[in-house]
């Protein structure tokens, strides 16, 4: 297999989410429950998610355009997601914090 640049950068954005799956996972036990737990479990399965999308780039050129179209927009679909938890945890520690 040839390493094009694009696979080349594939690779180190998926040792990258193998990273932040494992932050997402070291943080969430500091999390017993409650809004904040509830809400970095959601967070927890888009990572694994992404980090399944990620590790499974190689082989996207092997779908058919039909396919690919919609994992594409599953992916943005899951990503507007992912930043509207990331949004609403982050307002809600600041809420914490601020009372």
């Amino acid at each position: 297999m040839e390493m094009s640049p694009a696979l080349v950068i594939g690779l180190i954005a998926a040792a990258v989410m193998l990273f932040c799956l494992y932050q997402v996972i070291t943080i969430g036990k500091q999390f017993s429950g409650g809004m904040v737990g509830k809400q970095w479990r959601y967070l927890l399965w888009l990572v694994v998610l992404f980090t399944g999308g990620y590790i499974a780039l190689p082989f996207f050129g092997k779908l058919p355009p039909e396919t690919m179209q919609l994992v594409v927009s599953s992916v943005f679909l899951f990503g507007a997601i992912y930043v509207l938890i990331t949004i609403k945890l982050i307002k809600k520690i600041v809420d914490v914090l601020s009372a």
